[in-house]
């Protein structure tokens, strides 16, 4: 351990964070409410349009089905593009895109192609700008503060889009359909004045005339697949994404036809994620030091299976409610041990393309899962949905076990410390 990070970790010192992190930290939380008020409300829009299982879950593999298209390309261009004023212009068009959608609804116009259109371009907006705001963090955050920021990051994204947003997009759906709509695209304008104010400027690199723009993409492709730690990593995030979007896909169908909820009802079950998600922003650090990444990891994936069991056994609006809480609070563990682990073992100059390819693989999960969740709740009912999670999650609870009893983690770092949150700094020393 480095004697400046020693000396704070002996003195307690808080996290040095940056004004600039804090602008990141606003936007991303603004702009969460937002994606919050959406989530609740595509959904419930879909509901008026049909009562197909298929085509509701549709909505969600319109909007997850970027992250498989545009994956690579996104990565190619955040380590090309000033990715402040890249991100600024993508929450403008994104303000522009719902405020057509809030038209089209107001009009009379707005049906499900109208509605999946516009999940498919948020999408495509999403991954660009999540894969930016994790490039961009370890550049305006001390290497040593990184665990903090990404779980401070992590849990404005939850407590924005799971608690704050789902309970305004249930409440005005029910005043105005529109309304949802148009206050999002609010949150994408006010996101972008913000990151207007980020004083970092310009690429991670220049970009090469001799290096060809397949193979500069291919590179992160090849670097990640050649690391065996973030290649299984990214494996086992695509299992749980799977498992998670097929769940949610489906969850609006299971509160109105099960739980016997209404719209505002199932605004405040979303909300509940937000519970988890606080909680896990506070002690994913935390639990890390204490138990190691490896330990962390097989706490997230028993949380999962849990959440999955209850929605599956329990048909009561409290302990979804719960099951919900649970399920937020491992997926934010589990996203503050990879990507801290990302930011510093990828190399700089490859971190977008590399981070882009991981998500390439991780949330290919995501269409595919809020795919079959539709078509298993229409075949078998929404409980049987959650109990092929349940099932899943537990298989890969076993798994990381057997990894953690051989320190799978500490075996391919440099060093065989115990990995914690804050030795990320004398890793990345290490890696140079």
């Amino acid at each position: 351990m480095s004697a400046v990070t020693a000396a704070a970790k002996a003195s307690g010192a808080r996290p040095r964070l940056s004004p600039d992190f804090f602008r990141l930290w606003w936007a991303d939380g603004i702009s969460a409410i937002g994606d919050g008020v959406t989530i609740a409300a595509a959904p419930l829009l879909a509901t008026r349009l049909t009562d197909d299982p298929r085509l509701i879950g549709a909505a969600s593999v319109a909007f997850t089905a970027p992250f498989v298209l545009f994956g690579i390309p996104a990565g190619l261009l955040v380590d090309r593009l000033d990715l402040r004023r890249t991100m600024m212009w993508v929450n403008l068009a994104r303000a522009g895109l719902l405020a057509v959608l809030a038209a089209g609804i107001l009009g009379g116009w707005a049906g499900l192609p109208l509605l999946y259109l516009c999940m498919f371009l948020l999408g495509t907006g999403d991954v660009f700008c999540r894969n930016a705001a994790q490039v961009l963090v370890p550049r305006i955050t001390p290497k040593g503060d990184l665990a903090v920021a990404n779980a401070r990051i992590m849990a404005a994204q939850e407590a924005g889009a799971g608690f704050v947003g789902p309970l305004i997009g249930a409440l005005l759906f029910g005043v105005a359909v529109a309304l949802p709509f148009g206050l999002d695209a609010v949150t994408f304008l006010c996101s972008a004045m913000l990151l207007s104010r980020i004083r970092y400027r310009g690429p991670a690199t220049a970009p090469t005339a001799t290096a060809g723009v397949l193979s500069e993409m291919l590179a992160g492709a090849r670097w990640l697949w050649r690391h065996s730690l973030l290649r299984s990593l990214a494996l086992l995030s695509c299992l749980i994404n799977l498992a998670g979007s097929a769940m949610l896909a489906v969850l609006v169908v299971h509160s109105t036809e099960v739980l016997h909820l209404s719209p505002f009802g199932y605004g405040v079950m979303l909300a509940c994620q937000a519970v988890g998600a606080v909680l896990a922003s506070r002690f994913a650090p935390v639990l890390t030091d204490r138990f190691g990444r490896e330990g962390a990891l097989v706490a997230t994936a028993v949380l999962i299976a849990t959440s999955e069991l209850v929605l599956a056994t329990a048909p009561s609006p409290y302990a979804a409610g719960v099951a919900l809480a649970l399920f937020s609070c491992g997926t934010v563990t589990w996203n503050v041990v990879v990507v801290v682990l990302r930011q510093t073992l990828v190399p700089t100059h490859l971190l977008g393309r590399a981070n882009s390819v991981y998500r390439l693989i991780a949330w290919g999960g995501l269409p595919i899962g809020a795919a079959t969740g539709g078509v298993l709740a229409a075949a078998a009912g929404t409980p049987a949905v959650f109990g092929a999670g349940a099932a899943a999650m537990g298989v890969i609870a076993v798994a990381l076990l057997l990894g953690a009893r051989r320190h799978w983690i500490r075996r391919i770092e440099p060093d065989a410390r115990p990995a914690t949150g804050h030795d990320v700094e004398d890793r990345a020393k290490d890696e140079r």
